[in-house]
């Protein structure tokens, strides 16, 4: 009995860890925008602190559903962007950078795309022109950045 016991509770702690989970393209359904996440290039994802995982089409979705749920937005324990130059593959989103530009369009069309690290979104920019932003920038200005993009 003292086993199933030591096994149970086993279960129990490593069930309620707070951590990311790999977006599951052509299945996992945007927590925002309710379309199918599709573009590895493009995805996104919340983890709350009791660990609630939230997934994203991409990082315009993520921002739009921070704005309608403002309490998660201090209480996330993780907000994660995928890296366009790696596919597939989630980032801080709070260390990103994000690169507004008419040449490269997201799939909720803010032609938004985030890159791991300045010198890389620095390169891309270079090709494709756009705007740099933060994470912090971005989110404090997003509606009038993406309205600005679409007047372009």
């Amino acid at each position: 009995m003292r086993k199933y016991s030591l096994f149970l509770l086993l279960f129990l702690v490593c069930s309620c860890s707070v951590k990311e989970q790999p977006v599951s393209y052509g299945s996992d359904e945007c927590a925002y925008c309710k379309m199918t996440i599709m573009d590895q290039r493009y995805g996104a994802e919340l983890v709350t602190q009791k660990g609630k995982v939230f997934t994203f089409d991409a990082a315009e979705c993520l921002i739009e559903y921070l704005y309608h749920n403002e309490d998660l937005v201090q209480s996330a324990s993780y907000l994660l962007v995928t890296s366009y130059t790696e596919p597939d593959h989630l980032i801080d989103a709070l260390s990103a950078t994000f690169l507004v530009s008419k040449e490269m369009p997201s799939p909720m069309g803010a032609y938004l795309t985030s890159f791991s690290s300045r010198d890389v979104a620095e390169e891309y920019q270079h090709k494709n022109a756009g705007k740099l932003y933060t994470w912090d920038e971005l989110f404090a200005n997003f509606r009038s950045i993406k309205v600005g993009v679409l007047r372009e």
